[in-house]
């Protein structure tokens, strides 16, 4: 038994027992079972490889290199399950999302081997190990899996912080080292179209040097009872397809020059130099020890201050400047509070407007139903509340005996036995407490300066004045989302009130006339038109809240002005003017337009008296503009009214209107990338301008 072989077989037993000791110490759960179904297929895979290193005869090492490649066509679809389902909370969702591939994760491999398991490698026996067809799309879509499950197993790091990221780091080291190492080799497999047996003993080494890092990571308490909620944008930042990318590039283009070496054992050694150093690379920078030891030698040194106060106020600025409602605004924040001090526990706790209960509002290690049990009651809230009032500075509630410092504590709790002093910063707007932040574990248990002090007084009343600002700014939007919903009632109830009079009286005469075959046919009228006036009024109702969809065509706005004016021609009382010279072909969607034109028409035709009304209807064009306008000698509009109501919805002059013609006929002609003018002047009359960009050409 030669040092590969017996690295495979070590590996395949340490993979089982990690896999052994998931069942037998975590509870059975879908990211629990699919964790030990894809370990338990690498032991297996292992060992088939182990078995083929082995052999004595060509055909028995082909036999179980064909059984390590069925072995190794359930990886795909078991760990991308897993790395959907890892820590996430949403997980159901993701599982749905991405069913499709998963799906196809599972099948296309299976469908490769199961279709040509005699052309998984080659028939020749010289060459028992060069890849056959069926072979070769394995392996890609192995590169695709692996893809795929990197870049689920990043999302779930990025959405932790804290206590939560301490948890799960070295497990998503751990396998991101194993399948980083296995895209390296099996790439390296592809482009040389044979099962090279030291690119299998690169593999069977990743494998341990993963399990150690794994069970590093079963050793901490609750890496597998995690809650995170990762977005689910795919590719965006993620640096999986990045590195994988590069890598893919720079193997296509070193691919001769790593052929010209005539030593490939030599070749195989610098590779896996490479990737130890790249992992020991990693393991440094994501340690948070290292990066505070570094800040503090800085520090020390070079006498500086521990913060770069004007970096680390713009960086927190601009994360928190986004944010509109205060659970995104204080996820934010303790994720930001959490890098700047090394803190991996922060807990943000919102204070309600009666000042009788915390709200939870934010963690780092505390779940949602955790937090519930720890909640003060309201005489503790008071009593903590009314130190908190006096003190307006953070306190260390750990080095304080008193009993707001014991609640504290509870709503709190010390995740490490030496995660050194808690603090509680108190984040006070004017006189009032809108909430508190609990920060502690710190790295290396380090202590709370008079910097940290500061800084965390700063952040405590800027991510106040935020959490009083989107409060304030939600009670706006309320009353602005209920003026606008009496607005509107008051316009429907009044026009419903009308329509159910009439149908009211139509009813209370039914029974004297109901036999009057001039009264039924009359009735039906009267029920047709108040059904087509209901109608209506739901759809213009109905067109304010979806989405305006145009398609735009090349079309002549001389012809829709046509259009818009069929049978007003006949109109008594009404001179109309037309100046319609020939225009170039504009872009618009003639349907939208029509309503744009046939609104304000029928605007003027409302503001001119009957005896000496005029309209004047002009096309023109101008500076690359096609121009619509429309003008009247009626009773014009007041400047205050243009300025305030006139394009906005339930704002309107007339008597029966509802207010939502001029608001619609603004969005579609912006919607065209035009702009709409007007000029008015009460007792003399109105202009409306429509401007459309004309087609370049």
């Amino acid at each position: 038994m030669n040092n590969t072989t017996m690295l495979a077989y070590a590996s395949a037993i340490f993979c089982g027992a990690v896999a052994f000791m998931v069942v037998w110490n975590e509870r059975r759960s879908l990211v629990h079972l699919t964790f030990v179904a894809g370990m338990a297929l690498l032991a297996l895979e292992s060992i088939f490889n182990g078995r083929s290193l082995a052999a004595a005869t060509v055909p028995e090492m082909v036999r179980w290199q064909h059984w390590k490649l069925w072995t190794t066509a359930l990886l795909p679809g078991v760990w991308l399950l897993f790395a959907l389902s890892y820590g996430r909370g949403n997980y159901r969702e993701f599982l749905q999302r991405w069913k499709f591939l998963l799906l196809a994760a599972f099948v296309v491999p299976l469908a490769l081997v199961i279709t040509g398991d005699q052309e998984l490698t080659s028939n020749d026996l010289r060459r028992p190990l060069d890849l056959g067809i069926s072979g070769y799309y394995l392996f890609l879509a192995l590169l695709a899996g692996l893809v795929l499950i990197g870049i689920n197993l990043e999302k779930t790091y990025r959405a932790t912080v804290g206590v939560m990221r301490w948890r799960i780091k070295f497990m998503i080291l751990g396998l991101g080292v194993l399948f980083a190492v296995r895209f390296c080799t099996s790439s390296q497999i592809l482009l040389s179209h044979v099962i090279d047996a030291r690119l299998q003993l690169i593999d069977a080494g990743a494998l341990f040097v993963g399990c150690l890092l794994i069970l590093r990571s079963l050793f901490r308490a609750g890496h597998f009872d995690l809650d995170v909620y990762p977005s689910h944008a795919v590719l965006q930042s993620s640096l999986t397809v990045l590195l994988a990318g590069i890598y893919l590039l720079a193997i296509g283009v070193f691919a001769k020059v790593i052929s010209l070496f005539s030593d490939v054992d030599a070749v195989v050694v610098k590779w896996f130099v490479v990737m130890v150093a790249a992992v020991l690379l990693t393991i440094l920078l994501l340690s948070d020890r290292v990066r505070l030891r570094l800040s503090r030698f800085v520090s020390r040194h070079f006498q500086r201050p521990l913060y770069d106060y004007r970096t680390v106020w713009r960086r927190f600025t601009e994360a928190t400047a986004s944010c509109v409602n205060q659970a995104d605004l204080c996820q934010v924040a303790v994720k930001s509070v959490t890098d700047i001090f090394q803190a991996l526990s922060v807990t943000i706790w919102l204070v309600e407007e009666q000042q009788s209960q915390l709200v939870f509002a934010a963690s780092t290690f505390l779940t949602e139903t955790k937090a519930d049990t720890l909640r003060p009651s309201k005489e503790e809230l008071a009593e903590v509340l009314q130190m908190l009032h006096a003190q307006h500075e953070p306190v260390d509630i750990d080095a304080a005996k008193e009993n707001w410092a014991a609640v504290l504590r509870r709503c709190h709790p010390d995740e490490f036995r030496k995660g050194g002093s808690r603090v509680c910063v108190p984040m006070i707007v004017g006189e009032e407490i809108v909430g508190l932040m609990i920060l502690g574990d710190r790295v290396s248990a380090a202590k709370f300066t008079w910097q940290d002090f500061d800084l965390l007084k700063c952040i405590g009343d800027h991510i106040a004045a935020g959490l009083l600002n989107t409060r304030l700014s939600q009670k706006l939007l309320q009353t602005k989302e209920l003026e606008a919903f009496q607005t509107m009632s008051a316009f429907f109830v009044h026009d419903l009130k009308n329509t159910a009079n009439t149908l009211n009286l139509m009813l209370q005469n039914l029974p004297v006339h109901f036999d009057d075959p001039a009264f039924r046919a009359d009735a039906l009228r009267g029920v047709g038109k108040t059904v087509a006036h209901i109608n209506r009024l739901i759809g213009r109702l109905g067109s304010i809240r979806h989405e305006l969809q145009i398609k735009p065509v090349e079309s002549d706005l001389n012809e829709l002005v046509a259009k818009s004016l069929a049978g007003w021609e006949e109109v008594a009382g009404i001179n109309l003017k037309k100046d319609l010279p020939p225009l170039p072909k504009v872009f618009f969607d003639p349907d939208q337009m029509l309503k744009v034109a046939t609104n304000l028409i029928f605007n003027a035709r409302e503001a001119v008296a009957s005896s000496s009304g005029q309209v004047q209807i002009q096309t023109s064009q101008r500076n690359g503009w096609a121009i619509l306008a429309i003008a009247d000698n009626g009773c014009g509009m007041s400047p205050e009214f243009m300025n305030r109501s006139l394009f906005r919805p339930f704002q309107t002059t007339k008597k029966n209107g509802l207010g939502i013609g001029m608001f619609q006929s603004k969005m579609i002609v912006e919607a065209h990338r035009g702009k709409i003018e007007v000029e008015s002047e009460t007792g003399k009359g109105t202009t409306f301008r429509v401007f459309l960009p004309l087609k370049k050409s």
